[in-house]
């Protein structure tokens, strides 16, 4: 009898063991993904939060990531891919210096998986499980913009607007500003942009351009702006030329550090969340199950067509900007 019960307790011991080699975090078995995220300009304040926190959670997953900066240079981008094959990486993550160049771009990477982040590639170019794309809904950032700024003015059907745009060719770009447009239009305003131009995501750009703008003496009721740095630098050029900001609606889109004090002071009404974090964190959640070849079904915020996963925008304004202060 003794010796059953000592066969049966050195069974129930070898299935613990192996039970607590299974249960392990899954994060082990990441060491030998090797991740190669190229990135547009790291020097863009947004991007560099989408980098810093990307590499903090593949490290945190134990696998392996490098970032490299391509300077704004598709040509770099290029050799980032070529890189990715020659040095042995399993996936790469890429936020596009020019969303143009995406199939160049895949053909270079010869079949590595792709995570676009950031700037999206032509829908045709997606393909579940293997090129997919991560962001937020560029166009609903916009309409949350169009819908404050109506909202702000309701007295007033026909508005004076100037409108501070990223970069040329950038789908944030574009998405943004269709929908603020779009949205205008099926509030039956009639918007007549007397101010409209590319400042490239740049606050020293915009406050440049805003200057120009104001020597001319043109009526305004409002300033959307792609993104918070642009509102900052109209912020900057009102307060140079002695005009309170907070008497004009300003607005941005990001909800960064300087753009929630800028809430909190008045002197821009809304931003929008873009959440850089959760982006890199699903961009990098992704990555590396398509570097052991799994599926993305499961994965949070993904479509039913598993070539999006959207990471929701919300809209920051003063009654609740302190969820957003770091």
């Amino acid at each position: 009898m003794k010796k059953k019960i000592s066969i049966l307790l050195t069974i129930i011991m070898m299935f613990v063991i192996i039970s607590g080699c299974g249960s392990k975090s899954s994060s082990s078995s990441n060491k030998n993904v090797k991740i190669l995220f190229s990135v547009s300009d790291n020097s863009d304040n947004f991007r560099r939060i989408l980098t810093d926190n990307a590499k903090s959670y593949a490290e945190s997953q134990n696998a392996d990531i490098t970032i490299m900066d391509a300077e704004k240079s598709i040509e770099k981008q290029v050799a980032h891919m070529k890189e990715a094959v020659s040095g042995g990486y399993d996936v790469i993550i890429c936020a596009l210096v020019n969303s143009d160049t995406a199939l160049q771009l895949k053909k270079a990477a010869q079949g590595i998986p792709i995570v676009f982040i950031n700037s999206a590639p032509n829908e045709a170019l997606l393909e579940q499980n293997k090129y997919i794309y991560v962001a937020s809904d560029e166009m609903v950032a916009g309409k949350y913009q169009a819908e404050y700024i109506a909202d702000y003015l309701k007295n007033k059907n026909d508005i004076k607007v100037v409108l501070f745009k990223g970069e040329k060719g950038h789908s944030a770009t574009s998405g943004r500003t269709k929908a603020v447009k779009q949205t205008f239009k099926e509030k039956g305003i009639n918007a007549d942009y007397v101010f409209e131009d590319n400042a490239n995501w740049s606050r020293q750009g915009a406050k440049e351009m805003f200057n120009v703008f104001l020597s001319t003496d043109r009526k305004f009721d409002c300033v959307i702006c792609n993104n918070d740095e642009m509102a900052l630098g109209v912020i900057d050029s009102l307060k140079e030329n002695k005009i309170d900001p907070s008497s004009i609606p300003v607005v941005g889109i990001d909800a960064t550090g300087d753009g929630c004090n800028a809430i909190v002071d008045g002197s821009m009404k809304l931003t929008v969340y873009q959440n850089a974090k959760g982006q890199s964190k699903s961009a990098v959640e992704a990555a590396i199950k398509l570097a052991s070849g799994g599926t993305l079904s499961g994965i949070e915020n993904i479509t039913d067509d598993g070539k999006y996963i959207w990471v929701p925008f919300e809209k920051v304004d003063k009654s609740n900007v302190n969820k957003y202060m770091n």
